[in-house]
């Protein structure tokens, strides 16, 4: 996931839980605190009605039960899940395990598509909606990286465990107490392993999953986010490549008859940062990352760096990229004329784009992950992300991003952990706010209403 501004991470989600303000500690960047809107006091009747049907129902209390019984067992999914690497963009070995878990525990029509997701659905009785239930496969973890789960302290620690393992093992979870408690929904279940959540990933899964399927109505996506917090906000991001050429030279020889490519940049990294965005809707840039020249004493041929430009709203965000770019042009156009040449070029390339969008505070599916937060007793924090949730909600389709239970920190380091303890009630908590989705046959209607599909 990656966290920005409100609630979360630039590249990383949360590690630690207050209650009262559902503080979220990023470690791969720093990030601002706060909710992004405020919870919803009064409910529709209809839900309410259809969370009070749930919790008083006595499968679905069984139901609960067998989500505490099943920890153990999920937390060795966990384990097994962590420990094979999955790189952005080399995820296939872990896809074709999680794979082999859904069939073993009974979605046999599960198979891996052509962008590399893990799909299959639990089909309801009918004439209800259909919500994908997701959680990434990928990390931000290169091939090599030590990912053997270690114990310490009550903690498991291994790079990827939290982010987003867990988010795996626990769909693993549902959908075994689900099958073995013989609950039937009435809406269709989507369980969904994505690929190209993290780094340059590009939301590539989720992109290529409501591509090929028009007929979505809703998704639950997890991550490691504390008990209580809803992600309603989807962080829009582009990032680009700059390429600055030029003939290069001798540092003496050639000074004076070529301008530097590293100069060029220069200027241009100098226009950018002098560049003012909103606070509201908060919206960011940044150089991340530069490059370029061969020695000391050449005038540099190439220079090279990324940008990384965010936004809560994607008016803010196409004006301040406009912005950059032509920082970019004007720099190109000044160090050339610093040598009365025009031999300097700079090239761009788009190399990530994250569409945004928001969940709206008062939608039915906000609504009813508030009232399950209620039911188990739990204060909801409506917060922001940039995640997989941003697909759906830049579509207009309804989408939240919930948490899968145990505390979480040391998000895209070496250190990361999770703590397990009482894991299993934000698994019960995200998992009755599923069910109030999609409808329980024989207990509750579907909550989610089910939508004229798309045209491509």
């Amino acid at each position: 996931m990656t966290l920005p501004l409100h609630t979360f991470r630039a590249t990383a989600l949360v590690s630690a839980v207050v209650l009262a303000t559902a503080t979220l500690l990023p470690s791969a960047a720093h990030a601002q605190f706060g909710a992004v809107a405020p919870t919803p006091t009064a409910l529709r009747p209809a839900v309410d009605k259809a969370y009070s049907q749930l919790m008083a129902a006595p499968q679905i209390l069984r139901l609960l039960d067998a989500v505490k019984a099943d920890h153990d067992r999920a937390t060795e999914d966990l384990r097994m899940l962590t420990e094979i690497e999955a790189p952005p963009f080399k995820e296939q070995k872990r896809a074709e395990a999680f794979l082999a878990r859904l069939q073993a525990l009974g979605l046999t029509n599960a198979a891996i598509d052509a962008e590399g997701n893990v799909v299959g659905v639990r089909k309801g009785t009918g004439n209800g909606p259909k919500l994908v239930i997701s959680a990434h496969l990928d990390t931000v973890f290169p091939s090599g990286t030590d990912v053997k789960v270690k114990e310490r302290d009550g903690k498991l620690y291994a790079p990827g465990i939290s982010d987003n393992t867990r988010g795996l093992a626990v769909l693993l979870s549902w959908l075994k107490v689900l099958n073995d408690q013989k609950i039937a929904t009435v809406g269709d279940l989507v369980f969904v392993g994505n690929v190209g959540e993290e780094e340059l990933g590009n939301l590539r899964g989720m992109k290529h999953l409501f591509k090929e399927h028009l007929d979505i109505d809703g998704l639950v996506a997890l991550e490691p986010a504390p008990d209580g917090t809803v992600l309603v906000l989807g962080t829009g991001s582009h990032r680009h490549e700059v390429t600055f050429k030029s003939p290069g030279g001798h540092s003496y020889a050639a000074f004076g008859e070529v301008p530097s490519a590293i100069h060029g940049m220069g200027r241009a990294i100098a226009k950018i940062a002098e560049i003012r965005t909103p606070k509201s809707p908060k919206t960011t840039f940044t150089v991340g990352t530069v490059g370029g020249g061969t020695s000391v004493n050449t005038i540099a041929p190439d220079a090279r760096m990324a940008v990384d430009i965010r936004s809560d709203e994607m008016a803010p965000l196409l004006a301040t990229e406009k912005q950059v770019l032509g920082a970019v042009d004007s720099a190109v156009t000044e160090e050339n004329a610093r040598w009365g040449v025009n031999t300097l070029s700079a090239s761009t390339k788009l190399i990530g784009d994250r569409p945004g969008g928001r969940t709206a505070a008062d939608s039915l599916i906000v609504e009813a992950a508030v009232r399950a937060n209620t039911a188990f007793g739990r204060q909801t924090v409506l917060g922001g992300a940039s995640t997989d949730a941003n697909v759906p909600m830049s579509l207009g389709i309804p989408a939240i991003v919930i948490g899968g239970g145990g505390k979480t920190g040391g998000f895209h380091a070496l250190s990361e952990w999770i703590d397990l303890t009482d894991a299993w009630k934000g698994a019960q908590t995200s998992l009755v706010t599923v069910l109030g989705l999609v409808g329980v046959q024989g207990v509750s209607a579907p909550l989610l209403d089910k939508r004229p599909p798309r045209t491509k």
